[in-house]
């Protein structure tokens, strides 16, 4: 492996450094994009059945936010009623909304450098290949001997292939795992909203 970065010549690094950072990024997402992290099963029916006695005092409350993703959202429903038991609907459901923000910005969390890395990688190995184009003309240069540099065409044939090569292997993973926890994502707040659709419901016909 390493006689072909060696091969690569020196564009290939910044190449190295991407995959490398992308393998991380993906090994962090898939640990924190668990759905036991995000939307643990039956957590909602739990909370609708607890709160059918009245809404738990802030010691529970507290213990359902650290629980989840999820857990956080209805958290700060039953929190804003707590606080304000007259809040409106509109006010129950926007102090949910808000909270619902914050996690969306967590589970989004990296997937944009992903997505870039994604897209730079194929134009770095470009790079690279320019600057192999460059090694293989200048072996043909004026002055050089009759068929060139051999040695320097085949080290400009080398790190046009392998850079080329290199940025494919690196882009077209990076954008699967992307488009893959983007769509996770997006399950994740379908999931969120059509929860904490249903907690504010319930909570407006306890108060009925």
């Amino acid at each position: 492996m390493f006689s072909i970065i060696q091969a690569a010549g020196w564009p290939i690094w910044p190449l190295v450094a991407c995959s490398i950072l992308a393998l991380a990024i993906v090994i962090e997402r898939f640990i924190s994009l668990k759905a036991g992290k995000i939307t643990p099963p039956r957590l909602l029916e739990e909370v609708l059945i607890v709160t059918r006695k009245g809404i738990p005092g802030n010691d529970v409350i507290t213990q359902l936010e650290k629980n989840s993703a999820l857990g956080k959202v209805l958290a700060s429903g039953l929190r804003a009623v707590n606080t304000e038991p007259n809040i409106t609907e509109e006010d129950l459901r926007a102090s949910m909304e808000n909270v619902g923000r914050q996690v969306a910005h967590r589970l989004e969390h990296y997937l944009g450098a992903l997505g870039t890395i994604a897209s730079a990688a194929p134009l770095m190995g470009l790079f690279g290949t320019v600057v192999g184009m460059i090694e293989i003309f200048g072996s043909q240069a004026p002055g050089s001997s009759a068929g060139g540099n051999p040695a320097q065409l085949a080290q400009g044939i080398s790190i046009a292939l392998y850079n080329t090569a290199f940025g494919l292997i690196v882009a077209i993973p990076s954008l699967i795992f992307w488009r893959y926890f983007r769509g996770r994502v997006d399950e994740y707040l379908m999931t969120l909203e059509l929860d904490a659709d249903r907690l504010a419901r319930h909570l407006k016909s306890l108060r009925k």
